[in-house]
């Protein structure tokens, strides 16, 4: 059945922004029960949502700035104080979509872009039955928490192998996240892969994608991606979405799979 796409205008760009906005503000209050000492906080400022989960931790930034308020240099001092005030550096990831009024003020006031998201979508239509795979795919809940954390730490390990401590705690609070759902992949009985899938408004994120070295080229992540895709439509979602590195293969992989570009968002920072 062929399914219709919204057009990738300012109604679609807020719907996905909010929705990646409450899936990481959900991550900072499961932060703040689970590390009280981290002091994860996160406030709506000017319309954007913003977060803090540490001075190096790649959520504290800012999501929907300008989309669903004027930006204006009142709001921007406002939230610049909100990261001051935690000695973190001031960071917004920014939809192209955001008002006019936006850019002008960004560059009054010292920021620079640093990093570049494609940002994907696709329609749903009603849950279909999933293809056959060799692989077990399942929910968890807490009480595996841990378990998930480690095989996700594990995958993300051959990329940043310096932040063993920080991905298992960001594992951990990410299973725990009000309105997540983390999915375990396992082989052959084992472990292999991660996913996870959070639902807002009719709109399902996909995140936490992760296989371990082992379980590579399996086909974990295509099964999990049919798995949470078959969950969400299920549940009443008619959009999913997801982020990647533009031009890398999780954009390659998300196409293939029926995702369109939406936009390129850009993360600008203040340098002082």
């Amino acid at each position: 059945m062929t399914v219709e796409f919204p057009l990738a205008d300012l109604d679609l760009a807020r719907r996905l922004e909010r929705t990646e906005a409450r899936s990481n503000a959900a991550f900072v209050e499961a932060r703040a029960r689970l590390f009280p000492d981290r002091g994860a906080r996160w406030q709506e400022i000017a319309g954007a949502y913003a977060l803090f989960d540490g001075a190096d931790s790649p959520l504290t930034q800012t999501f929907g700035l300008g989309l669903f308020a004027d930006a204006t240099a009142a709001g921007l001092t406002e939230i610049e104080a909100f990261f001051s005030e935690r000695h973190a550096p001031v960071l917004h990831e920014i939809s192209p979509l955001a008002h006019d009024s936006l850019w002008p003020l960004l560059r009054e006031r010292g920021y620079f872009p640093i990093e570049f998201t494609t940002v994907l979508y696709r329609a749903l239509a009603s849950a279909t039955e999933l293809p056959a795979s060799p692989l077990s795919i399942r929910t968890i809940g807490t009480a595996e928490a841990d378990a998930w954390a480690r095989v996700a730490a594990t995958g993300w390990l051959t990329e940043a192998p310096e932040f063993t401590e920080f991905l298992q705690d960001l594992g951990q609070t990410s299973a725990q996240s009000e309105g997540m759902t983390p999915f375990l992949a396992e082989l052959d009985g084992l472990p292999v892969a991660t996913a996870s899938l959070y639902q807002n408004a009719g709109v399902a994120l996909l995140a936490g994608a992760s296989t371990v070295p082992a379980g590579r080229r399996q086909g974990a992540q295509t099964a999990l991606l049919a798995a949470r895709l078959h969950l969400a439509a299920s549940q009443g979602c008619t959009l999913a979405t997801m982020g990647a590195r533009p031009g890398s293969q999780s954009q390659r992989n998300a196409e293939r799979h029926g995702f369109r570009i939406a936009y390129t968002r850009v993360k600008w920072q203040l340098l002082r």
